[in-house]
Formats: structure tokens, sequence, C-alpha cells
């Protein structure tokens, strides 16, 4: 179902985790579940994959992941502080040590100048840390490339959250 390259990387991943004695959490917009997807699709990975929201609405980003009416409406779904807040909202309400947050643009319409298609926001949010990371990235191609993409670089960060 994923690429080989995707699934030897969520295998790595869950591997450390699991050494480490951690647990992870995905929120999840434009990727849809895709992260969460490519890591439970290795045998073995419930006893470090704790839980995956897919917070698709600006409703269910706010109801699920606590995200503020007010970072939505002043920064938009799209943004630095959305991605940090979804990621502090997945840790909360998960027994997570790592929590990953996704959103974006992935096409073929929804861009502007300011916020293109392609553009993802990701973030990252760790038990114990005062505040989530976040991470801009620009990726190109149509909407199966830019979320192929948001997979990727999204497994790379939680292989590399410590």
């Amino acid at each position: 179902m994923f690429p080989l390259d995707v699934l030897e990387t969520a295998e790595a991943l869950l591997s450390r985790y699991r050494s480490a004695g951690k647990l992870l959490a995905t929120a999840e917009s434009c990727t849809g579940g895709l992260i969460a997807g490519a890591l439970t699709e290795v045998a073995g990975s419930s006893d470090v994959v704790e839980r995956g929201f897919v917070t698709y609405s600006n409703a269910a980003k706010t109801e699920l992941l606590g995200v503020p009416e007010t970072t939505l409406s002043r920064f938009g779904a799209v943004s630095g502080e959305t991605a940090q807040a979804m990621a502090e909202g997945a840790l909360a309400a998960s027994h997570a040590q790592v929590a990953l947050s996704v959103t974006g643009i992935a096409g073929p319409g929804g861009g502007s100048v300011e916020k293109p298609v392609g553009l993802v926001w990701f973030g990252l949010a760790l038990r114990g840390e005062d505040a989530a990371q976040s991470d801009r990235q620009l990726f190109s191609g149509d909407r199966t490339a830019v979320r192929l993409a948001s997979l990727r670089h999204g497994l790379h960060l939680l292989a590399h959250a410590f």
C-alpha cells in the first residue's frame, strides 16, 4: 500500500521509539491519516502508536485538539501557530510523549499568493517541553505528490524528535 522507503522509515522509527519506551500520537489535516496509516502498516506498531487524530475541519481542530478559534481566525488553519496548537493538543489528549501535527494545502485548489498550494506546516510537541516547534515546507507537484512528500517529511520529523 505504501512505498518501500516509507515502510522502511516507519519500521526504523517504531523500533527506535520502542527501544526508548516512547509513545507517539499524530494530528493530521491535509494528509488525512496517512502518517498514522504508514506507521500502523507495520506489524506490532500498537506498542508505539498511541493514537491518531484526523482533524480536517477547523471545528475538529477545535473540538478534538483544543486549537483556539482565535488562532484559526487570526492565522488560519495552515500556519505555524495552528500546527503548534494541533501538536500540543494531540499531546494533551493522549498518553504519548511525542506528537506530530500536519496542516497544509495539498491542492489542486485552495491556494493563494500568501499560502500557495504545496505549503505545509508541521508541529512537533514533546512531553515536558514548554512549547511545540513548527516547521514550514513548500512541496511541489499535484495533490498526491504533496501528500506523499508530507508523509515522508512527517516520518522524518518523528524519527529525529528525540
